[in-house]
């Protein structure tokens, strides 16, 4: 799975149509394997990306649980840790 995209259902604040968009925007350039498309594949590339976003609304919006909403900012401090001990901690370990 792409690091960038991130779980989206279930937050408090809730997911913002921009988080969706760019989350279906990682998708496509991931299943494309484009970061920008050519001329000739702009509207298809686009396209998917709407049509991505769109089905990922409805279905976060379809979604249900029990369990009380992940707060965002815990869940961002968190990642910067497992970055910075991935990428920082990690390079010490192999003395770069």
């Amino acid at each position: 799975m792409c690091r960038n995209i991130k779980t989206l259902f279930n937050f408090d604040p809730p997911v913002t149509p921009e988080e969706i968009q760019a989350s279906a925007l990682q998708f496509v350039r991931k299943i494309s394997g484009f970061n920008k498309p050519s001329r000739a594949n702009e509207a298809s590339f686009l396209a998917a990306v709407d049509e991505i976003a769109e089905i990922s609304t409805r279905l976060i919006h379809s979604l249900e649980t029990n369990a009380p909403p992940r707060n965002r900012e815990e869940k961002t401090a968190k990642a910067k840790a497992r970055t910075f001990e991935r990428v920082v901690l990690g390079s010490a370990k192999h003395g770069l």
